[in-house]
């Protein structure tokens, strides 16, 4: 399960519901939740961050969070 795979099951949402919403298609969704080679775009995180009501920024900082680590000050 991926990061985004993750959130989404934490916040108990139905993936035919963010499918419909986003227009995303049920297939590329759960490749973006169960498969970690799958390459989540910028655009789909947004869509799919307002089909479930949350902040598009806190849902970034939740499922790429440790990325700040890898910055070097």
């Amino acid at each position: 399960m991926t990061k985004l795979g993750e959130y989404l099951g934490a916040k108990s949402v139905n993936k035919s519901e963010i499918a419909r919403k986003t227009g995303l298609s049920k297939a590329r969704l759960n490749r973006l939740t169960l498969n970690r080679s799958a390459h989540l775009r910028a655009s789909e995180l947004y869509l799919i961050a307002l089909a479930i009501g949350v902040n598009p920024c806190d849902m970034l900082e939740s499922i790429f969070g440790e990325l700040k680590k890898k910055v070097k000050s």
